[in-house]
């Protein structure tokens, strides 16, 4: 009977033991000279593993390496790739992941702890191509940004390109960087790079350098090319890219830019939202770094564009009807020097349904479409966003009200009207200007669905 209790007892704590987990995924980070690139740690996992995934060229590279009854995975599917892995370790099976030189850098090792857990993978960096091409020019890059562009074909870069653009991050950070290390594709490649920069007008800012095929045969490093240069060259791949600024960065004042800076339609100079206007506006549209903003009626777009200075991660999307106007706002967007900035010549609202949902809207003229954009505007706004609207005529006011009134919007009217001082003979005098209503409004809060 005893002999049965402890029996009894010794079966339910195997049943409790703690199971140790299986080995981790080994996510080693290789380059293109094969095993010279591998400590030996590294290398003793790569000819110990059961399952090995990888690029087709990587496993080409290594397959000396690999076990002959080693399974090779091509790597496709990162979902797959996962799938893989997960049955590897509940099989017991060593698995190795090879990834391009330093798997955290812009690798898929990030993505793999988000989807398995950090447990599940142990990281085996090497150095970052990109360290490998800034050693090859003596540029330091402790402070450099890096950008990658190693995704789908973008396809060339247009003036005005919104979010959705593979390049439009690249775009944003030569505006505020001074250095730049760019992971490319075989689409996204080098000299489509460097037109980019001709069509932004930073052509004489920057110099380049291409490493290409690093740690092979081939390899070729070309520092210093001059931007034009390099739109119309081509280059080998695989190949990474170095930008650094041979001209100080600007630093332009971002908010309350004063109306003389702006470009404005003659003879008829003073269709511009007025700074002091302007200030209170963007104050209460509650900007944030990145916000989505709509400037409807742009003018001669100075709220958009001044939107764009105080949203560096942000982008903003205009629309001006007028003709003359919309040409005037395109001059502004060139000389302030914007890559977040789309302008689009029509009425809205032609053309608003291909935006993205706004954090913001501006309608600084409406074009006899006033309600209906009210009513827009409120529906597509994101939680928490804002609608400013900026009229000087009674009628526009009352209709702004009562539609917003009968949308249940929240919303409230500040009139502003500033004065200016004047010279007359040796002495001043205030000058009023028109007086604006400003109106800012939030969508009604939503009721929770219930059921």
């Amino acid at each position: 009977m005893m002999m049965k209790i402890e029996t009894e007892a010794l079966n339910e704590a195997d049943r409790h033991r703690v199971r140790p987990d299986p080995s981790p995924c080994r996510v080693i980070g290789v380059l293109d000279d094969g095993a010279a690139s591998l400590a030996t740690p590294a290398l003793a996992h790569l000819r110990a593993a059961r399952v090995v995934i990888g690029a087709a060229r990587t496993l080409a590279l290594f397959e000396d390496e690999i076990s002959p009854s080693a399974e090779r995975h091509v790597l496709g599917n990162l979902e797959a790739a996962a799938e893989r892995i997960r049955a590897a370790r509940e099989a017991g099976d060593a698995v190795v992941m090879l990834a391009t030189g330093d798997p955290l850098c812009h690798g898929i090792a990030g993505w793999l702890a988000s989807h398995l857990c950090v447990q599940a993978i142990e990281v085996l960096p090497n150095v970052s191509t990109l360290q490998l091409a800034c050693a090859r020019i003596g540029l330091p890059w402790a402070d450099a940004r890096i950008v990658s562009i190693h995704a789908r074909d973008a396809g060339e870069w247009a003036r005005g390109a919104g979010p959705s653009h593979g390049l439009h991050a690249l775009a944003q950070a030569l505006r505020t960087q001074d250095r730049l290390l760019v992971l490319t594709s075989p689409a996204n490649t080098p000299d489509r790079v460097a037109r980019l920069m001709l069509i932004e007008g930073m052509a004489e800012d920057f110099q380049l350098a291409v490493a290409e095929r690093l740690n092979q045969a081939g390899e070729r490093v070309l520092a210093d090319l001059a931007v034009a240069d390099a739109a119309g060259m081509r280059f080998a791949d695989p190949n990474v890219l170095l930008i650094w600024r041979q001209r100080a960065r600007p630093n332009p004042v971002r908010f309350g830019l004063m109306d003389s800076a702006y470009a404005q339609r003659q003879p008829e100079k003073g269709l511009i939202t007025k700074q002091e206007v302007r200030a209170v506006s963007l104050a209460r549209l509650q900007l944030r770094a990145d916000s989505r903003v709509w400037d409807i009626g742009a003018g001669s777009g100075s709220v958009g564009l001044e939107a764009a200075r105080l949203c560096p991660q942000g982008h903003v999307w205009a629309i001006e009807k007028n003709h003359d106007d919309f040409v005037i706002a395109g001059r502004n967007r060139d000389g302030f020097g914007l890559s977040n900035y789309t302008l689009i010549h029509g009425k809205a609202p032609e053309g608003l349904e291909l935006w993205p949902d706004p954090d913001a809207v501006f309608i600084g003229g409406s074009g006899g479409e006033l309600a209906g954009l009210i009513h827009l505007c409120l529906a597509r706004l994101r939680p928490g966003g804002w609608l400013v609207m900026n009229f000087v005529t009674l009628e526009n006011l009352a209709t702004a009200t009562a539609t917003l009134e009968a949308a249940s919007a929240v919303w409230d009217v500040l009139q502003l009207q500033a004065a200016r001082s004047r010279p007359i003979l040796a002495m001043h005098r205030m000058a009023a200007e028109n007086p604006v209503w400003i109106v800012c409004a939030q969508a009604a809060a939503k009721e929770a669905a219930h059921g």
